[in-house]
């Protein structure tokens, strides 16, 4: 059995009523690169932040910083950019999942991760996999911060 779709195209970008709650998607984050796909930058359920899979990209695919750990950088502000519009920020995140191109990656990764989460440690996954032209994307699940979160209360 398929669902129905929360929101039309229409709708992206407002609010929807669901069981449970209101969903809000967001679509496109503004001064951002524009999404590569039909999906949300955010979703907020229920007092909750869902990112997509944010990627070391600047203005486009094709405009990303040279070295790895300018891109973790770059990558990292991209998904702050998002938790931001969402009404959250990076000391909200609550759990990250990090998907890499390269195993020797991981410790030139984690130095610039720490420069961002520091002591926070988030819950945290990383994985080794095959991408379409970027070195790594990262996704998070953060809470909203205290002012959105009391917006969105019953």
């Amino acid at each position: 059995m398929t669902a129905a779709p929360l929101t039309s195209p229409a709708d992206v970008g407002s609010a929807a009523t669901a069981a449970g709650g209101t969903v809000r998607r967001i679509a496109e984050i503004p001064g951002g690169a524009t999404a590569v796909g039909p999906f949300s930058q955010a979703v907020v359920a229920n007092g909750f932040v869902f990112t997509a899979g944010q990627i070391p990209a600047i203005t486009g695919l094709d405009d990303q910083p040279e070295s790895f750990a300018d891109q973790v950088r770059q990558t990292i502000r991209n998904l702050e950019s998002v938790l931001k519009a969402a009404g959250s920020g990076l000391e909200h995140v609550v759990k990250v999942n990090t998907y890499l191109t390269d195993p020797g990656q991981l410790e030139e990764y984690n130095r610039v991760y720490t420069e961002f989460f520091g002591t926070a440690k988030p819950a945290r996954t990383s994985v080794c996999v095959s991408l379409w032209g970027v070195a790594l994307e990262i996704e998070c699940v953060a809470v909203l911060s205290g002012d959105a979160a009391a917006e969105v209360t019953p």
